[in-house]
């Protein structure tokens, strides 16, 4: 039987209007293997360690950033005697992106890369990055007018200083870096399932598009995300249900049609098998009172 590791999908706020957050974490022993389809970023304060992503590691000092993409399998290890204490920050790719999936050119960053996906601040840099990450905290808890447009502009702010220090220490990586491993072609795929969820996408027609076979499209899905195309894709509208469900007042029919379900009575069926309660107590119990 293939294993996967585990497949996390969600954090505080993901099903909000601005999915994002940040926090700060101490680690003593590290933290599994884990792959998730949001965005991710840490950042270390103290201690010493290393990560694995996609089973290849790096040092983990302060100072040290990593930029996970969708679906990369990382984990994290915690040297002995030591504390692993790093700043994490979890968000949608949306965030990255305009309305066409585009968005400031930061949209490459999500895309498969032979660029390392790490580098260690020193000197200037790490002040600046310091105090930028330090400031995205500041903002997050606090509830100063314009607090999502500052904490979006931040964000970008850092994925533009680590790929620039990044390039900067590899500027022959695209070269020396070994080829992309099998599998990252399916990251169009699944970019257009991340942008098109809510239209009637079929595998016959992703087959179509990507002149790929149905049934290929099918494997690699299912390599990348441990999951079946379906599941994959009511993942994806689920997760866009939940948001409307506790930040708007669309009737449940309205939130099924919204997200790309054909009918009320399907929606209501997945969505109580995988949330565990029907969606109108779902708005009921995420709601703030």
């Amino acid at each position: 039987m293939t294993h996967f590791p585990d497949y996390l999908k969600t954090y505080p706020n993901a099903d909000g209007p601005f999915p994002f957050h940040i926090g700060v974490h101490a680690l003593e022993r590290g933290f599994r293997a884990h792959r998730h389809d949001f965005l991710e970023l840490s950042y270390v304060i103290s201690g010493r360690g290393s990560e694995a992503v996609n089973d290849v590691r790096h040092d983990m000092v302060p100072g040290t950033f990593t930029f996970v993409q969708p679906y990369q399998v990382h984990e994290l290890f915690t040297e002995p005697g030591s504390t692993l204490l790093l700043y994490n920050c979890m968000f949608s790719m949306d965030l990255l992106m305009d309305a066409g999936g585009h968005g400031d050119g930061l949209a490459e960053l999500v895309e498969p890369s032979a660029l390392p996906p790490y580098t260690t601040f020193t000197g200037a840099m790490a002040e600046r990055t310091r105090f930028l990450i330090d400031d995205m905290m500041r903002e997050y808890e606090g509830g100063e007018p314009w607090r999502l447009p500052m904490l979006q502009a931040r964000l970008k702010e850092l994925l533009i200083c680590f790929d620039r220090e990044r390039r900067k220490h590899r500027p022959d990586a695209a070269s020396a870096a070994p080829p992309i491993k099998k599998g990252a072609s399916v990251w169009p795929i699944l970019h257009h399932l991340h942008r098109h969820y809510q239209e009637d996408v079929t595998l016959s027609r992703l087959s179509e598009r990507f002149a790929m076979s149905a049934s290929r499209i099918s494997e690699v899905i299912k390599e990348q995300t441990g999951q079946t195309f379906v599941h994959f894709l009511q993942d994806l509208r689920l997760r866009h249900a939940t948001s409307l469900l506790v930040s708007t007042d669309y009737s449940v029919v309205e939130v099924a049609l919204e997200v790309g379900f054909g009918s009320y009575k399907t929606f209501a069926k997945i969505f109580r098998e995988r949330k565990g309660m029907a969606p109108l107590a779902y708005r009921k119990a995420k709601r703030p009172v």
